[in-house]
């Protein structure tokens, strides 16, 4: 595999929506999704309505790349070879000693299993992109709430946590006014929703006028893809997009064969009969990655049309699109921004055009570095043999470096570069800060040369 990656070699230019095209402004969207899901706890399912006073300082406990093990409500930081670097039992801080006393050798039983992040678990569920966050603390203090009245119960309120994302998200809701979430960002979408920079949209038509062919792929509903695409891009928005495919399912339109998940044509934003194959191109909803192969090979007149695809979750988007089909992988990561890449000096001094233009407030609880979890790429570990402690890349570095072809900040980042542009990848051959753009994050840039185990 070559060492750098010109997004001139692509044909298909692929994207994800939400929090990849469309940015969020996170302290609003986090606590109205959190709320979400409370309300209709406490009022379906009579959890206590405590869980909808959140101290502001709680927020610190979201971090990308946490997992969840439901049986023991615990929460886990992992290193790239299962290590437990850090753990939470519901909010609450576990020691070292709390560790080694519950995995052992801090080993975690089912890491082998999720390793290959081919397939979830009823066991445990991985948090790895912003909408989830929030259910990721609604969790945490939901096990504290139970804690109060029971410290040694079993953990069986994932089935709850399920019926609260249903409610809200169905693809009914946007229409019906159903649940808490659709119908506040209806109301107010500029509360929630960030204005795409003009450098983003130029972009996308120069793209489309130099004869690329552009995808939307997102697993929102067609409605609320339309309300979020009007926001942002202005309503003749479709005229950028060849083929635009709603309700995806991600990462079921990746793996599922085709006969399980065909595609369907809209009418009115409701899905009509079920496609034998992909045609031509237009807007679409479910599909599978086969029949949208097929049509792109017609579209760019080649057996093996080369596709980039730009996303913001490792397991829906970046992962599944790797592995399921070798698309190129560009992995929207803001943590790139919070796990700083650059001293104040060095931002002060870097030209205006090449700042991140997205104006507005970015918090620094939801993509900076966690002080319960520290960063999103290293941690260190300490034993009695090194009291110092050794660094040890997390997991979800380890699945950046092995599953993205570059990780950016946002998609702004890249937008004013020339399109023959070499970017070093992700690769074994290279270093492990080749990939990141503009900077690697310094917690990896302070490792080289050293080796990162």
């Amino acid at each position: 595999m070559a060492g750098s990656f010109s997004l001139a070699d692509c044909e298909v230019f692929a994207f994800d929506l939400d929090h990849t095209l469309c940015r969020y402004h996170l302290v609003e969207s986090s606590r109205l999704i959190y709320d979400s899901f409370a309300q209709y706890l406490i009022t379906e399912k009579g959890y206590d309505k405590e869980l909808l006073n959140v101290p502001s300082e709680s927020w610190d406990f979201c971090c990308k790349g946490i997992i969840l093990d439901m049986e023991d409500g615990n929460f886990l930081k992992l290193a790239c070879d299962g290590t437990v670097l850090r753990a939470s039992h519901g909010t609450k801080h576990m020691t070292s000693e709390e560790i080694l006393e519950k995995y052992g050798r801090r080993e975690w039983r089912y890491f082998k299993t999720m390793s290959g992040m081919v397939s979830r678990s009823a066991k445990y569920y991985v948090y790895d992109n912003y909408f989830d966050l929030p259910g990721a603390l609604l969790c945490a203090r939901i096990v504290d709430t139970l804690n109060q009245h029971n410290a040694n119960q079993k953990y069986d309120f994932w089935k709850d946590i399920v019926a609260a994302i249903q409610h809200n998200y169905k693809t009914s809701a946007f229409k019906e006014n159903c649940g808490t979430y659709f119908p506040e960002v209806k109301r107010n979408p500029e509360k929630y929703i960030q204005s795409c920079p003009d450098s983003v949209k130029k972009w996308l038509r120069k793209l489309k006028d130099s004869g690329k062919i552009l995808l939307l792929i997102t697993s929102s509903h067609s409605d609320y893809c339309r309300l979020l695409c009007e926001h942002i891009l202005g309503n003749d928005f479709a005229e950028l997009f060849d083929i635009v495919i709603t309700n995806a399912l991600k990462p079921g339109f990746f793996s599922q064969p085709p006969n399980q998940r065909p595609f369907r044509t809209l009418e009115n934003d409701d899905e009509q009969e079920a496609l034998l194959s992909l045609d031509k191109p237009g807007w679409y909803s479910q599909g599978n990655i086969s029949h949208l192969n097929e049509l792109l090979k017609k579209m760019t007149d080649k057996l093996e049309p080369k596709v980039v695809y730009f996303g913001d979750s490792m397991h829906s988007d970046i992962f599944s699109a790797h592995h399921y089909s070798n698309w190129e992988t560009v992995l929207i990561l803001e943590e790139l921004r919070g796990d700083p890449i650059m001293t104040p000096s060095e931002a002060e001094a870097e030209p205006l055009e090449k700042k991140g233009k997205y104006e507005g407030y970015h918090p620094k609880s939801l993509h900076a570095i966690s002080k319960q979890w520290g960063s999103f790429f290293v941690d260190t570990i300490s034993s009695a043999e090194d009291a110092a402690g050794t660094i040890l890349k997390t997991w979800s570095c380890n699945c950046v470096n092995a599953y993205s072809t570059i990780a950016i900040p946002s998609i702004e980042s890249i937008a004013d570069l020339p399109l023959d542009y070499k970017f070093p990848r992700f690769s074994s051959k290279n270093s492990v800060t080749a990939g990141y753009f503009p900077k690697p994050p310094r917690s990896l840039a302070i490792l080289q040369p050293m080796d990162t185990k």
